[in-house]
């Protein structure tokens, strides 16, 4: 089964739109800042990509577009200067970063309650301990689509492929409050298809297009590709599409986790308004 992910975003979109509305009519419309530092053609894709998404939604949107020789200084400024707006509901930093820039810095600046990217350390500490806060879209994108396609996390055995900043790690925490048992794959890990012949569920997050391959998987396997890698024949995820005749369910790259992503980001916007409103900022 081709896990698609059209009809969730449908309801989803509706849903924000019918929260945005009703923002608007106390007053207040809700906007997302994007902080884009220019040179990087994925980056300056995918901010264009939500300033489109947001349009539909009804939804501010401010893209600010720095040179790549911005300073440190001047991008914590620009952050300082966002956390202030009352009218700037949440703030997304745009990664990577030049390398001269300190990512963790910037990231340490953004205020948590506008943090709709979940990058701050308060952020990833209200994830690692399931407090309220704004946690990453991408990791909540894979677990409402097992959820939206009946496929129970409790009790099942998951591997996680990758561990990084965006993905592995916020959906770690996130995994064991379903009570998965979880076990954890990375660059370093020794026969990865012994792992995935044990698993209920595959969760890939690993940015290496095809190296999970159909001889690795098994027809009992539900797999959430959470992978986004550019080829010379464009998008692909972690999973090779072969994969999809000898497993359960896998979701599709694209059309899948990425789909689900940015409007997650938008429902994490309307939340922020919510926390700013409950805490007297706004």
């Amino acid at each position: 089964m081709l896990m698609k992910t059209a009809d969730l975003a449908g309801r989803l979109r509706e849903s924000i739109r019918i929260e945005t509305d009703m923002w608007k009519k106390k007053g207040i419309e809700p906007s997302l800042a994007v902080v884009l530092i220019k040179g990087d053609p994925a980056s300056e894709y995918y901010a264009k990509a939500k300033e489109k998404t947001a349009q539909k939604l009804g939804i501010g949107y401010r893209l600010m577009e720095f040179d790549p020789a911005i300073t440190q200084t001047e991008l914590l400024g620009h952050l300082g200067e966002l956390n202030a707006d009352n009218n700037v509901h949440g703030i997304m930093l745009e990664l990577p970063l030049p390398r001269h820039l300190n990512g963790v810095e910037a990231a340490g600046l953004i205020r948590p309650d506008k943090d709709v990217d979940g990058i701050n350390p308060g952020s990833k500490l209200a994830c690692y301990l399931g407090t309220e806060g704004l946690y990453p879209a991408t990791p909540q994108s894979c677990i409402r689509i097992l959820q939206e396609f009946g496929f129970e996390l409790k009790g099942r055995h998951v591997v996680l492929v990758g561990r990084g900043e965006t993905v592995g790690r916020p959906l770690m925490p996130m995994l064991l409050r379903e009570h998965a048992t979880l076990t954890v794959c990375h660059s370093h890990t020794q026969n990865l298809a012994r792992h995935i012949a044990g698993a209920d569920i595959l969760i890939t997050a690993a940015g290496r297009a095809g190296m999970v391959t159909a001889d690795m998987v098994h027809p009992d396997l539900v797999i959430v590709d959470a992978g986004i890698n550019e080829t010379d024949t464009g998008i692909a995820g972690d999973v090779s599409p072969d994969a999809l005749q000898r497993v359960k369910a896998m979701t599709p790259v694209p059309g899948g986790v990425g789909t689900l992503t940015t409007l997650i980001l938008f429902e994490n916007l309307l939340k922020a308004v919510g926390m700013q409103i409950g805490e007297g900022k706004l």
